[in-house]
């Protein structure tokens, strides 16, 4: 028997008619009133079995079944006009994110010499597998006799699914497939023919590990006449200790038995961010005709191989192999800078170059095979400025020509070349890739090309996007340094640059996201960027920013950063800023900030320096406090090299004193917490060793403590670039929702 109070029954039994919603508002307004105490207890009672209620409830969900299938759950954080604005960016986002890209290409002649044969491998993300779809598409290339090019694309790409890496022979003839395991299985190597499958090896683990794909590293190489193929992979691991439920067991093993574990042994230094797992890349040979793969001698162990290709043939003598060998150097950041050196090596560094002038070669790998016909002319691509461009460099005479159009804004990359011709794609932040032919005639003049249009539908996309494209325009700005007087060379006072992207429109301007750039040593191209396509059509201008110390600008420009982050290059920001608000480009009072990693670090830097400047922020992976990060990161030096300059290499350690550890803090945006007021979206890889999360941790919790709106999403799987299809989507989706919202 219950006691309830009069008034309390005919409330109940009232409320027993409504709707669940009703009911549940209130259940909660019962749940939120004071407890009865024994001196407040009513004096009047009415007795009611609690079965009598019980059975009125029930009729009332029976009678409301139907509505309670429409009551709504939304996402945690989100409520009903957050949820459609998620919906509506989502489905743009959906569009342009589908949008293929290309990975490499192929070329290779016919018998009769007239006609050329490609493969172009491509990509495109895959959201609900959480890959990458890879595919290969052909084309045969025909010249015609009126200046025009002809591709004669098959009528459907062919898919890749679980492949690695594909490489095809020197004839065309014959393609290599590789299938790096997931586990410990054998890897799977497979010679393909036009028709079908030749050959296939399956390669034990104790041979060697899976075989690299990393830009760094990356090196497959078929010989001349297709017998062998050279080819990087990672070294056995060493055998560790054994254990049984007798205890040790002796003799350590590689192998897994049931009755035993494998324990750890010595732990081993790995190559860092992007190269998890990765120890000690070696350099391998398989014969095809035996399928008997060896390790090739006499490399010391020290040095790590990568990059490997075959010698041409001499008659008469054996068969050479040459590589790119990398020292295990202290610096793994100075490691990065030699090697760019290296590849370098013929050209001469500009320290500053003059206007319209070469600025320096900045390339980050060449072709396989990047030789014109007389042997000593490649063909690369290098960036020029906001731009990238492609040069043709003649090794013998040191003569440089930008052969892509010089009066374009456009961003230009060489694909392969088709004897002496190039293969190219070019773009722009509101133009999708289109194929170029490029060619010249030896008769006329060999230093002007001409470039054809190639068609091809590889970068479809929908009406939609093409027409939110074709409504906005852009431009390079030049900007002029501020406190000249303070630059210690002429290089570091020249004008940097950035990319302004705008809707064509001639009302009032649209809200501005600033873009920034991580590195800090590497550049915003004015290419085609599908998360900045998304920003851009769903009505914000972009203002991205290429503040000095950005590549392709010289090495005066470059040098002049090291040791002035978090000032030089925060300066460098706000008078882009400023610049563009004074042309009326920009409207003060809506200007968000955008950016990752170093860029991240300009962000935080930024809101706590300008606090007034920006009504919201978002920052992927930030560097946000050099004092924790210097001793988690895979990078300890770059901390060093970036907040001491030049003196950085010489007073490096793993130790930091205190001294460091207080500068460190001083050059960090967590300083400036106490000013910052902006909104901030935080976008964190769990698995990022670049830049741990617990930093980005650390600031959103400062931020929260005092009273900042804060968001964070912390990706479990990612690392550092926060790439995967998922993760890469949902982040600039989250982004877009948080500048819309704090826009409008």
């Amino acid at each position: 028997m219950l006691k309830l109070n009069v008034e309390m029954s005919r409330t109940l039994a009232s409320a027993s008619f409504h709707s669940l919603n009703t009911i549940s508002n209130w259940s909660a307004t019962l749940a939120a009133s004071p407890r009865f105490s024994p001196q407040s207890r009513p004096s009047h009672f009415h007795f009611t079995p609690i079965s009598h209620y019980i059975k009125k409830l029930s009729s009332v969900l029976a009678m409301d079944s139907s509505k309670a299938g429409s009551v709504k759950e939304l996402p945690v954080g989100l409520d009903e006009a957050t949820e459609e604005e998620y919906a509506s960016q989502s489905k743009l986002l959906q569009e342009i994110t589908s949008i293929s890209s290309i990975d490499k290409a192929w070329t290779f002649k016919s018998d009769s010499g007239l006609v050329s044969q490609a493969m172009f491998s491509i990509s495109q993300p895959n959201l609900l597998a959480n890959k990458k779809r890879k595919f290969m598409l052909s084309t045969s290339i025909s010249k015609e006799s009126n200046n025009n090019v002809n591709f004669q694309w098959t009528p459907f790409p062919v898919e890749m699914a679980g492949v690695s890496i594909i490489v095809p022979s020197p004839s065309g003839s014959k393609l290599l497939v590789i299938r790096n395991p997931e586990n410990e299985s054998p890897l799977q190597f497979e010679i393909w023919s036009s028709s079908q499958l030749e050959k296939e090896f399956q390669i034990p683990q104790s041979v060697h590990g899976s075989v690299y794909a990393d830009g760094w590293f990356e090196g497959i190489s078929w010989n001349s006449d297709e017998s062998l193929i050279a080819y990087v992979a990672e070294e056995p691991s060493p055998p560790k200790p054994s254990f049984d439920y007798q205890g040790f067991k002796k003799g350590a093993t590689k192998d897994k038995e049931c009755s035993s574990w494998k324990g750890q042994g010595d732990w081993e230094e790995e190559w860092g961010e992007c190269y998890a797992g990765k120890r000690q890349p070696a350099l391998f040979v398989i014969n095809l005709n035996s399928g008997k793969v060896h390790a090739v001698k006499g490399i010391v162990k020290s040095l790590s191989v990568g990059q490997v290709v075959w010698a041409p043939p001499v008659e008469g003598t054996d068969q050479y192999l040459v590589f790119v060998g990398l020292y295990v150097l202290r610096f793994t950041y100075d490691w990065l800078i030699c090697f760019h050196s290296i590849k370098s090596l013929q050209i001469p560094i500009v320290n500053c170059a003059e206007d319209g002038h070469f600025p320096g070669l900045y390339c980050s790998s060449f072709l396989s095979k990047p030789w014109l016909s007389d042997g000593c002319t490649m063909i690369l691509s290098s960036y020029w400025h906001s731009c990238q461009v492609i040069l043709s460099v003649n090794v013998l005479s040191g003569e440089i020509l930008r052969i892509s159009p010089a009066d374009s804004d456009f961003s230009w990359n060489v694909l392969t070349l088709d004897g002496d011709n190039v293969i190219a794609v070019c773009s722009s932040p509101i133009d999708v890739p289109q194929i170029k032919y490029g060619c010249f005639d030896k008769a006329i003049n060999s230093t002007a090309w001409h470039w054809l249009n190639v068609s091809s539908s590889i970068f479809r996309c929908s009406e939609k996007v093409m027409s939110l494209l074709s409504s906005h325009q852009f431009s390079i700005v030049q900007i002029p340094v501020k406190d000249v007087a303070d630059c210690l060379t002429k290089g570091a006072a020249k004008p940097f640059e950035a990319i302004f992207v705008s809707s064509k429109k001639n009302d009032a301007p649209d809200p501005l996201i600033v873009i920034l750039h991580g590195g800090p040593h590497s550049v915003s191209l004015s290419s085609f960027s599908k998360s900045l396509a998304f920003l851009s059509s769903i009505g914000f201008s972009l203002l991205i920013v290429n503040y000095r110390g950005s590549l392709g600008f010289g090495e005066e420009a470059l040098q002049s950063l090291p040791g002035k982050i978090g000032s030089q290059d925060v300066n460098d920001v706000l008078t882009a800023i400023d610049h563009v608000i004074e042309k009326g480009l920009a409207n003060p009072s809506k200007i968000t900030v955008l950016g990752g990693s170093h860029g991240g670090f300009l962000t935080t830097h930024l809101i706590g320096q300008a606090p007034d400047k920006f009504v919201a922020a978002a920052a992927r992976n930030p560097v946000c406090n050099i004092s924790s990060m210097v001793g988690i990161t895979d990078i300890p030096d770059w901390c060093y090299m970036e907040v001491y300059g030049s003196n950085g290499k010489s007073i490096f350690t793993e130790a930091p004193s205190a001294e460091h550890l207080t500068h460190f803090y001083n050059k960090s945006p967590i300083s400036h917490i106490s000013k910052v007021k902006a909104p901030t979206l935080i976008l964190l890889g769990a698995q990022d060793l670049r830049v741990p999360v617990s930093n980005g941790l650390q600031y959103s919790r400062a931020l929260k403590d005092r009273g900042v709106e804060t968001k964070v999403i912390v990706f479990p799987n990612d690392i550092h670039g926060i790439e995967r299809p998922q993760s890469d989507f949902e982040s600039f989706l989250n982004i877009g929702v948080w500048f819309k919202k704090y826009c409008k």
